[in-house]
């Protein structure tokens, strides 16, 4: 496995952890989703469900960053999926609604470790032209957990049941640990010494704090979507295979686009491209819950995979590049604590909205949010923080 592992470049072995990690925070946030339906909870218990799956990476994401500015990402990466195992095997042992609202929480925070820390490390990988590169591989990682995580959530759970679903996504990070143990890469930080700012003052560099609330904004739409597609699937009477197939042909979508995304970059600006993406997936996702018919939803999938699948190596792109200098990770656990916040606030808001209107709103609310943030990105035409710049 060494051998095999030292033939890799590092872009792609990071690319490859968090294939594993994003397919079973993927996988099994479906299966929490269907299990606590089974389990008789509504949509406003969902709701909170899907929120506690925030409330660590809230309070983390900062701390994460700050601490892979100054000592690397290694060992929080690792920290945080040891604690993302113990999340997946808690209902996976112990059934009943208690158990998921233990065990999101634990997933959340064991993600939220992971999440920045290779985000931070993946943006140190070569030089400032790699970037979009570097970014754009990286979420072909995310988009292929994508595309495996629903996908073996809906057969797992209609073979072999609900706790063994959980089960085999706490076994498929095992090979990131052991990953992780054996490495050496992303042992040492950027930062020699502790931020004497607030991370919040990072918030008045202008191009920053732009970036920062679109991806607050494009992350937000995301998780409505993918959160909202089981209980509309459940509602006109899916399956769970045809669910998980449904947000497969969105993660199909969403790594296609990601593989020509760099050619598409280098003929349009990275602010054009996303703010039109953004508008399209607008588009596309107020008709949704008027569909029943299984291949006409999956076509519709497919096209929002297709423009929100640009969406994170975009944003991820644009954020490091306004990042003071040695303060990367601190901008991307801000970004992802300002993401955060709407993630608690939107699926509870959600939650309440669908409990008394119906499901058809919160795909209609996901639409206005993205169609703003598309707003906001065509906006987006100031230049980079100069790296001079301190903070």
């Amino acid at each position: 496995m060494n051998v095999a592992s030292n033939m890799l470049s590092p872009i792609t072995k990071l690319t490859l952890l968090t294939l594993a990690i994003q397919g079973g925070y993927m996988g099994g946030r479906v299966v929490t989703s269907l299990y606590a339906l089974h389990l008789g909870a509504g949509s406003m218990l969902i709701g909170v469900l899907i929120a506690s799956y925030s409330v660590f990476q809230l309070a983390c994401a900062l701390l994460v960053g700050q601490l892979a500015d100054r000592y690397g990402s290694r060992w929080p990466m690792l920290g945080g999926v040891i604690v993302f195992t113990i999340g997946l095997i808690i209902p996976a042992l112990i059934p009943g609604l208690p158990a998921l609202f233990i065990s999101a929480p634990l997933v959340g925070a064991g993600f939220v470790f992971f999440n920045v820390s290779v985000q931070t490390l993946a943006g140190t990988i070569g030089s400032v032209d790699d970037r979009t590169r570097n970014f754009s591989n990286l979420a072909l990682g995310y988009s292929s957990g994508h595309i495996i995580g629903p996908v073996l959530a809906g057969l797992m759970i209609d073979h072999y049941g609900y706790g063994s679903a959980y089960a085999t996504f706490a076994i498929l990070t095992l090979l990131p640990i052991v990953a992780l143990v054996s490495s050496t890469m992303g042992n040492s930080g950027t930062r020699s010494s502790p931020t004497q700012s607030s991370a919040f003052t990072l918030l008045r560099v202008i191009p920053l704090r732009r970036m920062i609330i679109v991806s607050g904004l494009v992350t937000t739409g995301w998780d409505l979507y993918t959160f909202y597609v089981p209980i509309y699937g459940h509602s006109i009477g899916l399956n769970a295979s045809t669910i998980g197939s449904i947000l497969g042909a969105f993660a199909a979508a969403s790594f296609i686009v990601r593989v020509f995304l760099p050619k598409l970059t280098q003929r349009f600006s990275v602010e054009m491209v996303l703010a039109w993406a953004m508008a399209i997936a607008a588009l596309l996702l107020i008709p949704f819950t008027y569909i029943h018919y299984v291949p006409a939803l999956m076509a519709l999938s497919f096209g929002i995979g297709l423009t929100l699948g640009v969406s994170q190596p975009l944003t991820l792109n644009l954020t490091y590049n306004r990042s003071p200098p040695g303060r990367s990770g601190e901008v991307t656990g801000l970004r992802l604590t300002i993401n955060n916040i709407t993630h608690i606030i939107v699926p509870l808001a959600a939650g309440s909205v669908g409990a008394i209107l119906g499901i058809a709103p919160v795909f209609w609310t996901s639409a206005a949010i993205l169609g703003i943030s598309g707003w906001l990105s065509h906006r987006e035409q100031e230049p980079a923080l100069p790296p001079a710049t301190t903070l």
